[in-house]
């Protein structure tokens, strides 16, 4: 919701879970409400919207058919938001050390990186599955900073919603910014950030750069 928008691809995952189950298909009205929890909500979410929890399933096994469908195509209709590479190789040639905090599993969020050229930018990479908790949870951003080196007063956030803005706020950071485009689920302006960024390369700007 930051970086890429990888709407399509987890809705084409969704629904293929959710035909297997004889359920409709999800738009792309709703797979944008329902991102932003980790890949259990998703799925939560995505089977309560069509008729309800399957009866005598269990929530793990329905999950692991979505990480082995997800997983198998995670980046063929994702792509990076305007300006996106340009600024990150920008900040990484600048010195800065980048990371990924993100409520989606490590293996998928790697793949998605590595598809769209933007591994080698980033320093540390912690997904949903990565520490205990998820995001609004400051642990994983803590974990971020931690294997960068780096204090959180000395550093910032970028996110697009209102669980971003929350992590970055329990976790210390110097500064949170939220992009105008993403998944947020509650209005910018009812949300605590130290500004709206229209486009990702107005981030530097913002940083002195």
């Amino acid at each position: 919701g930051t970086l890429v928008d990888s709407a399509e691809d987890l809705r084409r995952a969704c629904n293929r879970l959710l035909a297997e189950s004889g359920r409709r298909s999800l738009t792309g009205e709703e797979i944008r409400r329902f991102i932003g929890d980790g890949a259990a909500k998703l799925v939560e979410r995505a089977f309560l919207a069509t008729g309800g929890w399957p009866e005598g399933s269990q929530p793990d096994p329905l999950l692991q058919r979505f990480l082995v469908l997800y997983g198998a195509d995670p980046v063929s209709a994702t792509r990076c938001f305007p300006g996106v590479p340009e600024t990150l190789r920008h900040l990484h040639a600048a010195g800065l050390r980048l990371g990924v905090c993100t409520n989606k599993p490590v293996g998928p969020a790697h793949a998605v990186l590595a598809g769209l050229g933007l591994d080698s930018l980033f320093d540390v990479v912690i997904g949903g599955d990565s520490v205990a908790t998820r995001k609004p949870s400051p642990e994983p951003l803590l974990a971020v900073l931690e294997r960068l080196g780096v204090a959180p007063a000395r550093a910032v956030m970028v996110g697009d919603n209102e669980h971003d803005a929350a992590t970055a706020r329990a976790a210390g950071l110097s500064r949170v910014y939220l992009m105008a485009y993403g998944y947020a689920r509650l209005p910018l302006a009812g949300i605590d950030h130290d500004g709206v960024l229209e486009r990702f390369d107005r981030l530097p700007r913002r940083l002195g750069l």
